[in-house]
């Protein structure tokens, strides 16, 4: 009996992992900013890896949300496509490819966003960019 509780409570995690990165999806797809901005935890840590200004741990949600509007700025990026949601118990993820352009150059780069959940909001995020070099070089 413990293994079946255990095993329903591991597919509940699942799909309210799903859930969450769903709606955030669905709001990136549809660029709506409010909507992005109200899928994060007020607690939300993003890890952006790399070698350029940006990298580094930016604890609390109006930290994060700054992050990524200056990633913004600097790369003009633009979301091409939410290749796969995936779900697990304890982490979540998104495969997505952008587009960053800066000084007439473009780059088409794929990442990998894996996300902790809480209380239905996203409250972890670890960014791995398919080729760092060409993300550091764009946000530099």
């Amino acid at each position: 009996m413990a293994n079946s509780r255990s095993e329903i409570e591991t597919k509940a995690a699942v799909e309210r992992n799903r859930q969450a990165l769903d709606r955030y999806a669905s709001a990136w797809l549809a660029g709506d900013r409010a909507a992005l901005a109200a899928c994060y935890h007020d607690d939300f840590t993003l890890h952006y890896f790399g070698r350029n200004p940006l990298a580094g741990d930016h604890s609390g949600k109006a930290a994060a949300l700054g992050i990524l509007a200056e990633v913004t700025r600097r790369t003009n990026r633009r979301l091409l496509a939410i290749v796969d949601v995936m779900a697990g118990p304890e982490r979540s993820g998104l495969l997505v490819r952008e587009r960053f352009e800066r000084d007439g150059k473009t780059a088409e780069v794929e990442r990998l966003l894996a996300y902790t959940v809480r209380d239905g909001l996203l409250s972890e995020c670890w960014v791995y960019d398919q080729d760092q070099a060409v993300v550091d070089a764009f946000l530099a």
